[in-house]
């Protein structure tokens, strides 16, 4: 008796066994991959997804361009120094257009300008200055808009689902499931993740931008000063 006890006692272990295994294996096959959440979302996941390519390719377009902006030959202002006073100004202006960046373009218009007033000088080198941090913040503002109405347009699918939602209860009338509500909160939850995922990478982003550009525009200033000072040395 004891013996079919035992024996009785090992098989019901073995089937809660297999009833847990089970259950484990349709959890496992019921889960999500990021590609089915996003299509939970409904279509307000698309504005979302255009919006987080816009941003990468901004980001990565003007951090290229800024890292070449800000590739300035060390020895560049002492060789423009010795040009100057050799009086060797079509090597010094060959040796800016070798360069190719926004502190050569101006250093290149200042020394088309010497013979003029100094004030005139540091005028057109200045505008050169200007247009060029004009070109390096091209499209940054819109990777600002981009990091503030991904979020907003999040809250905006927030929103509709849960109106969606709200839908579906009045109209099942007494019979209310969870799966009956599951659409509208699938697109609440998904559209605020993922705006405000995109928000905040592209906020990031544009600050990192920001400060590339500013450590470029410290380096035009510091050669403008450097190259007007080397107009007012006096002549030896």
């Amino acid at each position: 008796m004891n013996y079919l006890l035992i024996l009785a006692g090992i098989q019901t272990a073995a089937q809660n066994e297999a009833l847990l295994e089970g259950q484990g294996a349709e959890a496992t096959e019921i889960s999500l991959n990021f590609i089915d959440l996003a299509f939970k979302g409904g279509w307000i996941m698309v504005p979302i997804i255009a919006l987080s390519a816009i941003a990468m390719y901004i980001f990565f377009e003007r951090f290229y361009a800024i890292r070449k902006a800000t590739k300035v030959d060390s020895n560049f202002m002492n060789r423009i120094s010795d040009y100057i006073h050799e009086g060797k100004m079509d090597s010094a202006l060959a040796l800016c257009e070798s360069n190719d960046t926004p502190v050569s373009k101006m250093i290149s218009k200042g020394i088309k300008r010497i013979g003029r007033p100094l004030n005139d000088v540091n005028a057109a080198i200045e505008n050169i200055g200007n247009l060029e941090v004009s070109k390096l913040e091209k499209n940054l503002p819109t990777l600002a808009t981009v990091a503030g109405a991904a979020p907003m347009i999040g809250f905006l699918g927030t929103v509709m689902g849960m109106i969606q939602a709200f839908y579906d209860m009045s109209t099942a009338g007494n019979n209310i499931d969870v799966s009956l509500l599951s659409h509208g909160i699938y697109t609440a939850m998904v559209t605020t993740v993922a705006g405000l995922i995109v928000g905040i990478i592209a906020y990031f982003a544009y600050n990192i931008l920001v400060a590339k550009v500013e450590k470029v525009v410290f380096t035009m200033e510091a050669t403008t000063t450097e190259f007007m000072d080397l107009l007012n040395e006096p002549i030896k």
